[in-house]
């Protein structure tokens, strides 16, 4: 049962990973899979924002200029993104 069990959480694992950028995997928690949720129930859902206002957002939340009750936190995950890895996530969870 437990070679069962363990082989299912790597298959999970693995599809996840192959379907999403490494860079979106610590998004995850808060914002679903493909960015389907509202995180914390503060956010807006990543997933309908336009890739221009998802980059821009991010940027924003980097240095400082953008966010409300999630800005400290959003801050300190992007903060050591580039803007290549940031155009990335982008093209990952914005399909418009």
């Amino acid at each position: 049962m437990k070679i069962i069990t363990k082989s299912l959480i790597i298959a999970t694992t693995l599809a996840i990973g192959a379907q999403a950028t490494p860079l979106y995997t610590k998004c995850v928690a808060c914002h679903g899979t493909s960015g389907e949720k509202a995180a914390l129930n503060k956010s807006l859902i990543i997933k309908d924002m336009s890739k221009a206002d998802f980059v821009s957002a991010m940027k924003g939340y980097k240095d400082g200029s953008y966010g409300k009750d999630q800005k400290a936190l959003m801050k300190a995950q992007v903060t050591t993104l580039s803007d290549a890895q940031i155009e990335e996530i982008a093209s990952f969870i914005v399909k418009k």
